[in-house]
């Protein structure tokens, strides 16, 4: 592989989803719009996982919630459900404030001759254990450069109704969507991510990633990207306590590098810090340019004067 395939002149913003940049969570217009009590599901999901947990049975929290809405499509609470209603339902979801927004100003965050000197340009991706048509469907979508989100297959139909999970990915896999995406697998589909790949061949040094995160779900992907020295952010909902407790523990315990409310404008406090944490990823970048310029060109030679 050439070492020009990727000049890591790119930084990559990388978002949870629920609790991070919305209030809850996104299956909530599902549940409005089939009337199912919310707090009620979650508790039955819940209650499955402490019973596998008592029979010994290994049990992931994603699977369960997500065959159980499988389980609400066979019996017909969720009649007719399908993934463009899944799209047409992550409309009404609606985002912290300052986004989907802010998202656009962080692109252009850095300053515009450093972007005009080094190509450097910022791309935003969305880890969550949520719903991937959702978020498809969700007014943040078109500031988007990947999700990795959990997917169903429907059925032949008609109706196509959702019929068998397809995709999963929970706290631990999200892992793995670093890596991708450090790699440059998610636009190079032929770059195994599980391949051995120089650090100076990849597309996205991890440095050069910013990952935001609202609690202990996020622990995995904060201590990956804390690691390979990149930078972490903690929010956390500004009308709640625990949400501040939880940031504030991370925070403590040196698995974040800051933490802020889940309010996103540049006078905000995770607004500042994400433009500023950018703007210095960027002048990093033109830096390792620079003396990589320097090694290549070497010393210039002189003329020598005889005495």
């Amino acid at each position: 592989m050439s070492r020009e395939i990727f000049t890591e002149n790119i930084i990559a913003i990388l978002w949870d989803f629920d609790c991070t940049m919305i209030p809850g969570y996104m299956q909530k217009p599902l549940f409005e719009h089939y009337q199912v009590d919310e707090r009620r599901f979650w508790r039955r999901i819940d209650d499955q996982v402490e019973k596998c947990r008592q029979s010994g049975i290994q049990a992931m929290n994603e699977m369960i919630y997500l065959n159980q809405i499988l389980d609400c499509v066979k019996s017909g609470q969720f009649k007719g459900l399908n993934n463009q209603l899944l799209r047409e339902l992550g409309g009404r979801i609606e985002f912290y404030e300052g986004l989907p927004g802010f998202l656009a100003k962080l692109k252009e965050a850095v300053d515009p001759s450093l972007r005009r000197v080094a190509n450097i340009k910022v791309e935003h991706y969305v880890l969550s254990s949520g719903l991937r048509q959702m978020i498809e469907g969700s007014a943040i979508a078109d500031h988007l450069d990947g999700i990795w989100a959990c997917e169903f297959a429907e059925s032949a139909g008609p109706p196509r109704l959702l019929e068998r999970v397809l995709y999963v990915i929970d706290h631990t896999t999200k892992t793995r969507a670093v890596f991708e995406i450090n790699k440059g697998a998610n636009v190079r589909p032929d770059i195994d991510v599980n391949a051995t790949m120089p650090e100076d061949e990849r597309r996205v040094p991890i440095r050069n990633m910013i990952y935001v995160g609202d609690g202990p779900s996020d622990v995995p992907v904060f201590s990956v990207v804390n690691e390979y020295k990149g930078h972490t952010l903690a929010v956390y909902n500004p009308r709640s306590r625990k949400a501040y407790e939880q940031a504030y523990q991370l925070r403590e315990e040196e698995r974040v590098n800051y933490y802020a409310e889940a309010v996103f404008h540049a006078k905000s406090d995770a607004g500042r810090w994400l433009a500023h944490t950018v703007q210095k990823l960027a002048e990093a970048i033109h830096a390792r340019h620079r003396r990589k310029m320097k090694e290549r060109v070497g010393k210039s030679l002189k003329h020598t004067h005889d005495q």
